[in-house]
Order: structure tokens, then C-alpha cells, then sequence
């Protein structure tokens, strides 16, 4: 996709959002990352579910929000809570992390849109 193309869901137009949602609930979203998701790829924390404000710990520590990290692998299952989880690495440090707390850059990359559909989704699925 160009830089300023915007894909049809990620409009204000609420009908083709409702269409793409439909399409969202009746995807195997495990065979369609592993289809979709070339590894490994930078990605930045951009969620966290308000884990580290309330710890206290937004962008002081290793794989905390807004930090760069190496996205290595996805892991198998889906946790009921917080979805797919992928294997990080930030230096010497590696962890699993949702996907849908992670942000690919630039939009260029060819990770961006599926990660960013699968984020949109998870944020929109109840």
C-alpha cells in the first residue's frame, strides 16, 4: 500500500467497518499471521493495558511501552485474555508480548498492515 492509502476499514465510514469486522470473526487468525507475518521485524510497545502507568514503569525498563524491540516468532495458541503472543527481543532481553500491543514502523514495512488488522480487530472483537 502507498504511503497516504489508507486501506477501506480504516475509515470513518462506520458500514465498511462492520463489513470488515464480519470478514475479522470468521478468520483463523493463526493461519492467516503465519501467512501474513515475515520474521523477524522492529516493532515498537504501544499498549500495554495500562500495565506500566500503574506500576509505574512506562518506558523505564527493557520491552516496556514505547521501546523498539525485535519481533522473532509467534507463538503457538492464543492466550483467552490478551490474544497472540509473540516471542521479543530489546538487547539481551526476550519475553512474550502481545501482538496487539505492538506497532510496526515505518508503513512501508510489509509487516505494518497485518499487524496493525490484527490489532484494530483485537481492540474492536467484543
Amino acid at each position: 500500500m502507498g504511503k497516504n492509502i489508507k486501506p477501506a476499514w480504516d475509515t470513518d465510514d462506520g458500514d465498511a467497518f462492520e463489513l470488515k469486522m464480519e470478514e475479522w470473526e470468521e478468520r483463523d487468525w493463526a493461519t492467516w499471521l503465519e501467512n501474513n507475518l515475515t520474521f523477524p521485524f522492529a516493532a515498537v510497545r504501544e499498549d500495554d493495558n495500562g500495565e506500566a502507568f500503574a506500576a509505574g514503569l512506562a518506558k523505564v525498563g527493557p520491552l516496556s511501552l514505547g521501546h523498539k524491540m525485535d519481533v522473532l516468532a509467534l507463538e503457538p495458541g492464543e492466550d483467552e485474555v490478551v490474544g497472540f503472543l509473540v516471542s521479543v527481543r530489546e538487547g539481551k532481553h526476550e519475553d512474550d508480548l502481545p501482538l496487539a500491543d505492538l506497532e510496526v514502523t515505518p508503513k512501508s514495512d510489509k509487516n505494518f498492515w497485518p499487524v496493525r488488522e490484527y490489532a484494530v480487530w483485537f481492540a474492536n472483537r467484543i
